[in-house]
């Protein structure tokens, strides 16, 4: 899952940022409402967490322009305005959910949970499956062949990643990008470590393999 993050105070983005990625999501981030605007339709993501002071344009503007140009991308609005008429400003935009500031990482995580379990309930599927392999993108649980499989979170977003792009070999540098989100160093083995660390628990244990590595190109499950 990739969440777009819109904050230009660098401490917040870099504390929302960490915190999701060690939930196992992928983050892009923009520190203007122009730049988030243009990554919106971008950077495929899948929800938005937008703050509503930013320079160039506000997040109030972000979001009515997400929602005039046809998006349905669920928003969270990050803002230190308490007051209702803010909200219901913000809500009245096209946001989906308000949470202020300063706020506990756990509560915002749950919102951002069940924005994207709202929507997936509308536009896509609540699971992946590849061959007798599942994962359940509400409750985050992967099973092959009726086994219950433990996956730590940044296996989990790379299974979901390969699973969304099955039967289509993905390089080393979109991984890198969509599970830890910077920019590939041909000198780091990350990549290999993780796909070593999610094969010997998805296939290994199974006669049919599924996940392959192509030599030079990069990997492909199914």
């Amino acid at each position: 899952m990739r969440v777009l993050l819109v904050e230009d105070d660098q401490a917040i983005a870099d504390f929302v940022s960490r915190g999701l990625r060690e939930a196992g999501y992928a983050v892009h981030h923009e520190a203007d409402g122009e730049a988030g605007l243009r990554a919106a339709f971008d950077a495929r993501c899948d929800v938005a967490i937008v703050d509503l002071m930013l320079p160039k344009r506000d997040g109030l503007a972000v979001i009515d322009a997400l929602r005039k140009r046809g998006s349905t991308m669920p928003v969270l609005i990050l803002s230190a305005r308490r007051e209702v008429d803010d909200r219901v400003r913000g809500l009245q935009a096209g946001g989906d959910d308000y949470l202020t500031k300063p706020f506990a990482f756990a509560e915002l995580l749950a919102r951002l949970q069940a924005l994207v379990r709202r929507a997936s309930r509308m536009v896509e599927p609540t699971s992946l499956v590849v061959g007798d392999l599942t994962l359940d993108l509400l409750t985050r649980k992967v099973t092959r062949a009726q086994t219950a499989i433990d996956l730590r979170p940044r296996e989990f977003a790379l299974l979901e990643y390969l699973m969304r792009n099955a039967g289509r070999v993905v390089s080393k540098t979109m991984i890198l990008s969509h599970v830890w989100a910077y920019n590939f160093d041909p000198q780091t083995n990350i990549v290999d470590v993780l796909v070593s660390r999610l094969r010997d628990k998805i296939d290994r244990p199974f006669e049919v393999k599924l996940l392959r590595t192509v030599r030079g190109v990069g990997y492909v499950l199914g």
